[in-house]
């Protein structure tokens, strides 16, 4: 796991000498992903630059130092990630002549493209990656993203000067950088609470999508800089939605002892590979059923027992700590565990806007970084279980869209847009009147916050579709663009771009590769990416192998999701393994109680930044609407903790960036 970053000066901008400091700064910003090494390679002639951060995990010697060299001296590259098949690799390219110095992937990655040619070899790779090769021969730049977008990856223009990133602060070293906001982005993170790609904050910045290259020649430096006209150099190599749609036109029909037996030995695999590290490796363990069966499995295949991490609140709504104790006991793995207090986890919050780089709010950030922190005192690697949600139609929101629409979609939809209307004009009412039946129900089913349940309501009525309700259900503010001062409207994305969706027949299965395109790459693995990163721990996610993904994909949805519970045929893996008791119990999000802090101990740091002048003198946001749903949260009259957290995180990442 490392940073990379670099650029390609072809009008030679920088001059003579100040390309190397340029380098030097650019790495320098992003050093914590890689605090074991520092390299360079500046090849004046062309004015091509590659940097390096190396964090060491496999082949400690200087033989894994980078930029590294292919054998032919054709190839030079950088590269953030693991390709954790590079030993199988590695007999096939010695039998074709390779001879290897050391025992790096990265090694085995360059010999490879020699061999195979670029798509080629990235068809073999199975791992998280992003890396820039630079071709000596045909003087060609390419960028590369892993399959499903692990590893990040920023490139742009900044003036004359072609460059990239691993992160957005490295291209902020860079002389000239511009940093205008995008409106449209900043849309789009108060809609999501974070940023999808291609879009960055920076409207000269864009992110590499995952399963894509990027090549560059000399041509493109012969037409004015122009971010749009990179669009022809952009290539996609694998494909979510086509290896979707394969496996769903390509179904198993096979009986569920056959799939639990296969299903168990690809997931083996993909642990094993995973496992491979000349550091201290261990694991993230919520107790839920994906980390259960990650550690599960590492710990049917490891010599000694496995390292587990988990932390625990006192808030018992948040707290599942206990849960994976239990786990821990039964499996018998090296179990640490801490208990944060509400201090630990606001002194988080101060770190956040550095630590992302561009406005994200997703709230689990704070527990992300948290456990990452505590694992990385006692272990250089940790494996996470995310993606089973996605894959296996895991989250409870899938079952509730499906519900919600059953019940409305026999209303005509003019009845049902009418019926929306008048709750919207009468939900004060509505709400008063549930406030004074509340006491008749049973304390479990009691509303604290009416108003809210009044315009869920109303949004279900006026929704024209099942797909229009779930992006709804995924949504913050339904109409962040009137929010937003001087957006040109929302830029079409994977929940609103028809050109991406996917061809399959049922409901769930159109949310699930939904997520899996968006809230999975653009949320939850930045979110893993940066909070680990921070402390310099690499996070690996075995259930984000493709293999798992286009199997996955073959499974009809009835083996994934039974009586409206997901994760059907997960669950029945994991209960070879560790017993059901320990296991069944309603899900529990990996959050924090936002809501109340805003309330209490953050109160005063919000306010501030919600501040009314503050806010229209900026000019990005309409202050107004803000100080409402602010008044309205603080009084308890309606829990926003949700959307009040996206405009924070924007409000403190423009505030840090101004330091």
């Amino acid at each position: 796991m490392c940073g990379i970053a670099g650029f390609w000066d072809a009008g030679h901008r920088f001059g003579a000498g100040n390309g190397a400091d340029v380098l030097r700064k650019m790495t320098r910003a992003i050093s914590y992903r890689g605090p074991d090494d520092d390299g360079h390679f500046l090849e004046e002639a062309t004015g091509v630059g590659l940097g390096h951060r190396r964090l060491a995990v496999v082949d400690l010697t200087p033989e894994g130092h980078q930029p590294m060299t292919s054998a032919s001296g054709r190839y030079v590259m950088v590269f953030n990630g693991e390709v954790y098949n590079h030993n199988r690799l590695r007999p096939e390219l010695s039998s074709a002549g390779f001879n290897f110095r050391g025992h790096s992937d990265t090694e085995v990655m360059l010999a490879a493209i020699e061999h195979w040619g670029l798509e080629g070899a990235l068809m073999r790779f199975i791992g998280m990656f992003a890396f820039a090769l630079w071709d000596r021969e045909t003087r060609t730049l390419t960028l590369a993203r892993d399959r499903l977008g692990v590893k990040p990856l920023y490139f742009g223009w900044i003036g004359s000067v072609f460059a990239f990133a691993s992160e957005l602060k490295a291209l902020r070293a860079v002389p000239g950088f511009n940093d205008a906001v995008s409106r449209e982005a900043l849309a789009l993170q108060l809609r999501h609470n974070y940023i999808p790609a291609p879009h960055s904050i920076y409207r000269s910045i864009r992110k590499l999508m995952p399963g894509s290259t990027l090549s560059l020649d000399v041509t493109v430096f012969r037409k004015a800089p122009d971010n749009a006209a990179l669009d022809q150099y952009l290539k996609t190599y694998w494909c979510a939605r086509e290896a979707a749609e394969k496996g769903a036109r390509d179904r198993l029909n096979l009986g569920d002892g056959e799939v639990v037996a296969e299903l168990d030995t690809v997931l083996r695999d993909a642990v094993g590979l995973r496992m491979e590290a000349d550091v201290p490796l261990g694991a993230f363990l919520s107790g839920g059923i994906d980390s259960s069966l990650v550690v599960a499995l590492m710990q049917a295949q490891a010599s000694q027992p496995v390292k587990t991490f988990s932390i625990g609140f006192n808030e018992e709504a948040y707290d599942e700590a206990r849960h994976a104790k239990a786990i821990a006991t039964h499996l018998g793995t090296d179990h640490h565990e801490l208990y944060v207090t509400a201090n630990d986890a606001l002194d988080v919050v101060s770190l956040l806007p550095t630590m992302f780089d561009e406005p994200f709010s997703d709230s689990s950030q704070i527990p992300t970084y948290l456990v990452s922190m505590m694992a990385r005192r006692h272990v250089t690697v940790s494996l996470s279980g995310d993606g089973g949600d996605e894959l296996f139609a895991g989250y409870t929101r899938y079952a509730q869209c499906e519900s919600l629409w059953r019940s409305v979609a026999g209303i005509p939809s003019p009845a049902r847009r009418g019926a929306a209307a008048l709750l919207r004009e009468t939900a004060g009412f509505w709400a008063g009147l549930m406030r004074i039946g509340a006491p008749l129900l049973p304390a479990s089913r009691r509303e604290k916050h009416h108003k809210d349940t009044v315009q869920r309501l109303a949004t279900l009525l006026s929704m024209p579709s099942s797909d229009a309700l779930y992006r709804r259900l995924v949504s913050h503010w339904e109409r962040p663009a009137d929010l937003v001062l001087g957006c040109g409207g929302e830029p079409p994305t994977a929940l609103t771009d028809p050109q991406r969706f996917a061809a399959l027949e049922t409901r769930i299965e159109r949310m699930m590769y939904t997520d899996m395109v968006s809230y999975l790459p653009d949320d939850v693995l930045v979110k893993v990416d940066r909070a680990s990163m921070a402390v310099s721990l690499e996070a690996r996610e075995p259930l984000l192998d493709h293999r798992l993904f286009e199997y996955s994909w073959r499974l009809p949805l009835s083996q994934k999701m039974r009586d409206g519970k997901g994760k059907w045929i997960l669950r029945q893996v994991l209960y070879k393994y560790v017993p059901a008791a320990l296991i069944e119990r309603p899900k529990q999000g990996f959050g924090v109680p936002i809501g109340d802090w805003l309330r209490g101990p953050l109160r005063d740091w919000a306010e501030a930044l919600l501040d009314e002048k503050k806010l229209r003198e900026e000019g990005y946001l309409n202050p107004m609407p803000i100080r409402r749903m602010w008044s309205d949260h603080v009084s308890e009259r309606v829990n926003e903790q949700y959307r009040l957290w996206d405009v924070l995180m924007f409000q403190a990442w423009n505030e840090a960036r101004q330091d």
